[in-house]
């Protein structure tokens, strides 16, 4: 695991994790807009870095080296962060944890899945190889692509913006082992996330993206207590992806208030 910092050391940290599957670079294009606000720190996971050679393990193992590390780095305590749909889930954790304090989670549109261990074998070894294939050539499928290639303009933003989160048309991540993919989803899957989360002096808040549904929003209230749910007319991390701007826009309000 390595941890890419970037930015005005002086100002408030913010640790950005990335998504099921996707690499630090995900981050790329938010980062200048980001370091007028934040010294950014971007988690990049076992398994998942070009610059090493590990594997990815568990995400009791990741939440453990990241605490480690805010405790060495930064005293135990950061100002935000922000996950990135699996990255969600991490944040979730790591305040559920309480063994490192974070002023202000946000949650970027997090699907926050979970399934008994069965379930979860079957549902991961069902997507490996599909996202294998994917990631380690960097291109979609013949038949994907040509339907892409048909949508219009607006979806076609969407799906792009989407894709790049995992690096399509960017050459491929060879080295990602089917191990590593298989262990992410199933490790997301069978780790529980605690139902009413609340933990004194951290504000949870909740980019929602409303046309996943209503559901979503139900579950949101389940794992936490009263959290800033902020509304978008957006699909799964669309803001994020596709409204940069924005997306900074979004990040600053939640963590200094609305003003």
């Amino acid at each position: 695991m390595k941890f890419y910092e970037s930015g005005d050391s002086s100002k408030p940290v913010i640790f950005l994790f990335p998504g099921t599957c996707c690499l630090y670079s995900s981050f790329e294009h938010v980062l200048d807009r980001l370091h007028p606000y934040f010294y950014t720190v971007t988690v990049s996971y076992d398994g998942f870095d070009p610059n090493e050679k590990t594997e990815f393990y568990s995400m009791e193992d990741e939440c453990e080296k990241i605490e480690l590390e805010i405790k060495k780095k930064y005293g135990g305590r950061i100002k935000a962060a922000y996950g990135c749909s699996l990255g969600g889930s991490f944040v979730s954790l790591l305040i559920q944890r309480k063994r490192i304090h974070i002023d202000h989670g946000i949650i970027g549109s997090s699907d926050m899945d979970e399934a008994g261990r069965l379930v979860a074998k079957i549902k991961s070894s069902m997507v490996v190889p599909f996202m294998y294939k994917m990631i380690h050539t960097g291109a979609l499928p013949k038949l994907m692509q040509k339907k892409l290639n048909k949508t219009d303009e607006v979806k076609k933003e969407l799906y792009n913006g989407f894709l790049n989160m995992f690096g399509i048309g960017k050459g491929g991540n060879p080295w990602i082992t089917k191990q590593s993919i298989y262990n992410q989803f199933y490790s997301d899957l069978v780790t529980k996330v605690q139902h009413g989360i609340d933990v004194p002096g951290t504000t949870i808040h909740v980019f929602y993206a409303t046309k996943m549904g209503k559901k979503y929003e139900k579950r949101y209230c389940t794992y936490f207590k009263n959290p800033d749910i902020r509304r978008h007319n957006m699909q799964h991390e669309e803001l994020f992806c596709c409204h940069s701007a924005e997306w900074v826009k979004e990040v600053k309000k939640s963590v200094e208030g609305d003003r």
